[in-house]
């Protein structure tokens, strides 16, 4: 698209806005302690996960008042919300106690067979082996089994805010290089995989096995790091009321896989997260509170993120068109830090005639800067809304976020462009 109208024009401002918004959500907070007689709103705009679904809102407001209601309702439908209310359905079966303990309980018989003191051997697999099963439970259920467990387990220890920072940071990267070695649990790669037709062995074998190597690097390069904190911890979920009967697990078990093979098919997901509530419901000794908020707020978040990403295509994709391979790759990584990853691989699936080696350095540049913000990869808001409480002012600060996600992003730059 080269002409933009009025509303792309706008579109664009706006996300500029969002984008640095989301960078300026300490200063809210702090007029929410300065100013006590607005602090309601001055803290609603502190919520990242409120910033996109807040500034889509003007879109739509601007849009409604210059073209009409028929133009914003045409406009909407041409939106696919699938993914955030995807996001918003395995993030509540994720969070449930049966299957953070069936996780907890995997782990740990893991890190019984690694030649590592209890903390280190936890640590480790939490940062490695859980997103490396983000390929098949998907990338916002590994994100959320990770949060919830680093979050209970170590966070809430006395804990340094720097080791804090490197631990997100190195979740959010393996998050999001972690779930290439399948054509459907990251979105980046969903977005592309049935029309450039790669399937399992594709993915293994371009992307997958470099994914595998740069995320056990960063999880070992951090748990070395933290070494004499984590010899002396005992990282545990603690015990919470009534023991879980192996049914109820399986049977979460099978909501989770349902979720996960309809994940394209709202109306499917849907009906299967009904049946689930349902049976949350009855055997309600057995679960604790469902995260239905955090699960919300990133829902808004990622429909936010739809809405103001559609009016960025007149600009993204000439600018990705007019790189070569190896400029696709570092463009499509620094780009992603500024916008969801997955809009920029479907951007370039409605592109004819690229070559597969344009196509997998674009991809492979989007799950790379993955990690580098909160708006780059769609679980990332999951991670965030679960562990922001444990940190200063309940908030990740998106600058420390940044610098804490610069190594780990260079170890997956080196596996793609060198391995």
């Amino acid at each position: 698209m080269v002409n933009p109208t009025t509303v792309h024009l706008i579109g664009t401002l706006l996300f500029a806005l969002a984008v640095i918004h989301t960078f300026s959500t300490k200063f809210f907070e702090h007029l929410a302690h300065t100013h006590p007689r607005h602090a309601g709103v001055w803290h609603l705009l502190g919520e990242v996960e409120v910033v996109f679904g807040f500034w889509a809102s003007v879109l739509i407001v601007f849009m409604f008042a210059a073209s009409g209601k028929e133009e914003v309702v045409d406009y909407l439908n041409s939106r696919d919300f699938t993914e955030p209310m995807f996001v918003f359905v395995i993030m509540v079966i994720a969070g449930t106690r049966p299957i953070l303990d069936f996780t907890a309980a995997t782990v740990k018989w893991t890190a019984r067979y690694l030649p590592l003191t209890q903390g280190m051997a936890m640590y480790f697999l939490i940062l490695a082996l859980v997103p490396l099963l983000g390929s098949f439970i998907t990338e916002p259920a590994a994100m959320t089994l990770a949060a919830l467990m680093l979050r209970d387990m170590l966070f809430s220890k006395s804990i340094s805010t720097k080791f804090k920072y490197v631990t997100v940071g190195v979740l959010f990267v393996n998050i999001s290089i972690g779930g290439t070695l399948t054509p459907f649990a990251a979105p980046p790669v969903l977005m592309v995989a049935a029309k450039w037709d790669w399937d399992f062995m594709f993915m293994v074998s371009n992307f997958g096995w470099k994914a595998a190597l740069a995320v056990v690097f960063n999880a070992g390069s951090a748990m070395l790091l933290f070494k004499n904190e984590l010899k002396h911890l005992k990282l545990e979920v603690a015990a919470t009321g009534t023991p879980t009967p192996v049914l109820v697990v399986l049977i979460h078990i099978m909501f989770l896989v349902l979720v996960v093979l309809f994940a394209h098919y709202a109306v499917l997901f849907m009906g299967v997260f009904l049946l689930f509530l349902g049976f949350v419901t009855a055997y309600e000794r057995y679960q604790n509170p469902l995260i239905l908020r955090e699960a919300l707020l990133v829902s808004f978040f990622l429909g936010g993120l739809v809405v103001l990403g559609g009016q960025q295509q007149w600009w993204l994709q000439p600018l990705l068109m007019d790189m070569d391979d190896t400029a696709v790759f570092f463009g499509a990584a620094a780009l992603t830090a500024i916008t969801d990853n997955a809009a920029l691989t479907y951007l370039g699936s409605l592109v004819e005639g690229l070559t597969q080696e344009f196509q997998i350095a674009l991809v492979a540049g989007a799950v790379t800067g993955g990690g580098l913000t909160v708006i780059a990869n769609a679980p990332n808001p999951a991670g965030f809304a679960i562990l922001r409480e444990k940190f200063d002012d309940q908030t990740i600060h998106p600058l420390g976020l940044l610098i804490a996600a610069l190594p780990p992003t260079l170890v997956a730059v080196i596996a793609f462009r060198v391995l």
